[in-house]
């Protein structure tokens, strides 16, 4: 059985800048990462793969250069990965990127049963959520989010119960296999590749997927198939902050020079 992990090479967001003339993203100079929430769906897949004896198939959608972040998978110890590249994809939503996915994830599952598809809770560059459970919708898959613990897989019974994390409480969900897993960063800690592991990647094979091997209607795919779309990327402005008496000496005055201006400026009324 095969558990696949979905991927999403990234920006470094700490170094990413916006042109303010073209309201556009600066990318040159700027270092491409795995995407944070993406290496803890990748580690807690190779945790499974250890203690189920299942198998860690990697994929992501992206431009040539996601080949990196993917040996980066290998390394890491994924036993296969595959880019899904093509300019078909380009400029695709949360829609059309949930799409290829997909149907990628059909396209193991004709060499492989697939028992489950471990995705990040989001992507640090486009913070919508959306893709993973986009995914589970089209393939008709269990859906449970903001995972921090699996408990427990039943491969015989097909069954898997996980922890949710909610807002001040947690809850134990189970549900039949196939099943696909949001997993928030709480869920583990990423581990490190070893040198042995570095060096079998570099070898490694990828597999190439584009849309002459995908087969996909091109309305569906790209920015074709993309009903959103990103008009203006802007940093937003930020009024200063003011300091307000000295909390640490005299708490109760910065408390009621506090309450004064949230009077002041109409936020609270008493």
């Amino acid at each position: 059985m095969l558990i696949t992990a979905c991927i999403k090479q990234v920006p470094d967001t700490t170094q990413v800048k916006v042109d303010p003339v073209t309201g556009t993203l600066i990318r040159e100079g700027v270092p491409f990462i795995m995407n944070p929430f993406d290496t803890h769906a990748l580690e807690e897949s190779l945790r499974l793969k250890d203690k189920y004896g299942l198998r860690v198939s990697v994929i992501s959608m992206g431009p040539p250069s996601t080949e990196t972040t993917l040996r980066k998978a290998l390394a890491l110890g994924a036993d296969e990965a595959a880019l899904l590249s093509d300019r078909a994809f380009g400029g695709a939503d949360t829609l059309a990127t949930s799409k290829v996915l997909a149907e990628a994830i059909k396209k193991l599952a004709q060499r492989e049963e697939v028992a489950l598809v471990i995705c990040g809770q989001q992507t640090i560059d486009g913070d919508t959520a959306q893709v993973g459970p986009g995914i589970a919708t089209r393939l008709g898959y269990s859906q449970l989010t903001l995972v921090d613990h699996i408990e427990h897989i039943d491969l015989e019974a097909r069954r898997l119960r996980v922890r949710r994390k909610l807002e001040g409480r947690h809850e134990v969900v189970e549900a039949p296999l196939p099943a696909l897993v949001t997993v928030v960063r709480e869920i583990n800690t990423p581990r490190y590749p070893t040198v042995p592991m570095r060096l079998m990647a570099e070898d490694a094979p990828v597999l190439l997927w584009d849309n002459q091997e995908m087969g996909l209607a091109s309305e569906t795919i790209g920015l074709s198939g993309s009903p959103t779309q990103v008009r203006r990327i802007f940093s937003p402005e930020r009024a200063k902050g003011e300091i307000l008496g000295d909390g640490a000496n005299d708490p109760e005055e910065a408390a009621k020079l506090l309450l004064d201006k949230l009077i002041e400026t109409d936020i609270i009324a008493l």
